[in-house]
């Protein structure tokens, strides 16, 4: 879709190439979210774990990256800013 509308990109599996924690905080900022905010509470690594949604930020951030499908996706990020591509149109913002 970004390709489409001449937009660049790199896209990064994250199940390969996983976000760090640093990187996931740095990420929750450009998005002005909390971790809470972008928990895939759907995810079967939530149940698995015995999440509530209620861990601390930092807590929840090390999960992330030791579980990187709890991380809500697509993000996309631009310089300072990102937005969380759901629906995927919201990619669009950041052209």
């Amino acid at each position: 879709m970004l390709g489409e509308h001449g937009v660049g990109y790199r896209y990064r599996e994250y199940t390969e190439e996983p976000l760090s924690a640093e990187e996931i905080r740095a990420v929750i900022e450009k998005l002005n979210l909390t971790p809470v905010d972008v928990l895939r509470k759907r995810d079967p690594a939530y149940r698995r774990l015995g999440l509530t949604g209620e861990e601390s930020d930092a807590e929840l951030v090390r999960l992330m990256a030791a579980n990187p499908t709890l991380l809500a996706r697509p993000i996309g990020v631009a310089a300072e800013r990102a937005v969380i591509g759901r629906p995927p149109e919201r990619l669009l913002e950041l052209a």
